[in-house]
């Protein structure tokens, strides 16, 4: 699959159509769909309908974006108006939005081409796409494996070649930790950049969207396109978006000052793969090749963040999941006699077993005299961890460490054990709970041929100064070129 630039090069060349490239993403769904299954829904009429206009513009001798005709896949959890928005769950099976999410529409503005919705895990709770309602997603390097979650659908579609960029959400690492599994690029960025109006929420104070690409200069043109203040969102930051691809560079040492990596010693030792650990230390000392220092540095509450999230997350879950309740729209319970029967049936039914898990010790943890031992306590964890990471910044720019404690696991094996698939999320879930841009990158592969991921983690919209590192890495190797060959 070409990259968004050699693309735009072929259609403002006129060397093939936007038409073309849609139809011929589109054959290729439809030919890995059945193994892969990264979709839930392909919007092949309005693809086209999207395409068909770009090369009108082109036609026209009008100047186009770098985003328009460029195939993309958009996670089921972000709201495209008069196409169906389920989240993977029975409960808004029937639901199609009356209005456009801020992502979406900016994407439109811009010339994309939206291919499909993508499977996730159930309301973005899981990490492996197992939760989904409707289908399990594959991994394309093995399919007997999981694609990670939440967004395996979308990561899955970019390694399988079904599209050229993708959005997903993170939460916790629901976009690094799949971008790890399938030996993609993928970014969560400093939470507010990107608008989240129209994403359906999980755990509000957590969630950010973020791009999927298979290379790093990809998903900085696609966070250019996406980020940026949202009046419609509250949390948006209102600041200039530079641009991502200006400082890409093949090394680290122009500039007078040395770019600082610090390790995170505490994601490393006990419970980490021995071949993740040996991929990660062998991309450091590249990094260092290319020209940064690396030093060693101590986050001490870092492996409080599982525990803390898993309060908090759950506890916004169970507060933002109480509006699906069978009266205002999706599911509703047909044998209800009375309202409260209504009420609780529709979500009995509509509900998958992991959703249900987080809205009960959500609930739970907030209820009256919980809420000072659980919830509380979580968000004073939660301002400890943010203070590590700035007395970390005072020392270094960037922070490094491994994305997951392994790589993609067998399909089912995690799957009556959620406590061992909550601990997949160790090393990503500090970055959401203190706010900051985190990024994995392709850094080698296991003895079963499975990508292992390096995360890189900025300061508060330090995306550039991300970008720039993963780059020069990326560069200086061949990982983000290996493509799975599925059969």
């Amino acid at each position: 699959m070409a990259s968004i630039r050699e693309l735009h090069e072929q259609l403002v060349k006129k060397e093939r159509s936007a038409v073309e490239i849609t139809e011929e993403t589109l054959k290729r769904i439809e030919a890995l769909e059945p193994k892969v299954q990264s979709f839930l829904c392909v919007t092949a009429e309005k693809a086209i309908e999207q395409a068909h206009a770009v090369d009108v513009s082109i036609a026209a001798g009008e100047e186009i974006s770098m985003l328009a005709g460029i195939p993309i896949g958009i996670k089921d959890n972000m709201c495209t108006k008069g196409i169906a928005t389920t989240c993977a769950s029975r409960i808004l099976e029937n639901f199609v939005p009356p209005y456009e999410s801020t992502v979406t529409q900016k994407l439109f503005d811009a010339g994309a081409v939206m291919v499909g919705k993508t499977n996730l895990d159930e309301f973005a709770m899981g990490g492996s796409t197992e939760t989904s309602a409707y289908k399990k997603t594959a991994n394309p390097w093995d399919l007997s494996r999981v694609p990670g979650g939440s967004s395996g659908g979308s990561a899955a579609a970019v390694a399988a070649g079904e599209c050229v960029v993708s959005l997903g959400s993170d939460t916790g690492g629901s976009i690094r930790q799949p971008a790890s599994f399938c030996g993609v690029v993928g970014i969560k960025p400093t939470y507010g950049l990107v608008s989240r109006y129209g994403l359906v929420a999980f755990a509000s104070s957590l969630d950010q969207i973020g791009p999927f690409s298979r290379s790093v200069e990809d998903s900085a043109i696609l966070l250019k396109a996406i980020a940026g203040y949202d009046p419609k969102d509250s949390t948006s930051i209102k600041v200039e978006i530079p641009d991502y691809t200006a400082n890409l560079r093949p090394d680290l040492k122009s500039g007078t000052k040395k770019i600082r990596i610090g390790v995170i010693k505490e994601t490393f030792g006990e419970g980490l793969d021995s071949q993740v650990e040996q991929s990660v230390n062998t991309a450091l000392e590249q990094l260092k090749q290319l020209g940064a220092e690396i030093v060693e540095i101590s986050c001490p509450r870092f492996r409080y963040g599982l525990p803390s999230y898993y309060i908090i997350a759950p506890s916004e879950a169970s507060a933002n999941l109480a509006r699906y309740d069978g009266v205002k729209y999706g599911l509703r319970a047909e044998d209800a006699d009375n309202l409260l029967s209504m009420y609780t049936r529709t979500r009995a039914t509509g509900f998958g077993a992991e959703v249900k898990r987080r809205i009960m010790i959500g609930t739970y943890a907030l209820s009256a005299g919980y809420y000072d031992a659980y919830y509380l306590k979580a968000q004073k964890v939660r301002t400890l961890i943010k203070q590590d990471f700035e007395k970390a910044f005072e020392q270094v720019d960037v922070l490094a460490s491994p994305v997951a404690p392994t790589t993609a696991f067998k399909a089912g094996e995690k799957t009556t054990d959620p406590l061992s698939m909550y601990l997949i999320d160790l090393m990503t879930i500090p970055v959401n709970l203190a706010g900051l841009p985190g990024i994995s990158v392709p850094c080698g592969f296991d003895d079963n041929g499975m990508p292992i991921g390096l995360q890189l983690i900025g300061n508060v919209l330090r995306e550039d100064l991300l970008f720039q590192v993963a780059y020069a890495y990326e560069q200086s190797t061949n990982w983000h070129s290996h493509e799975p060959k599925i059969s």
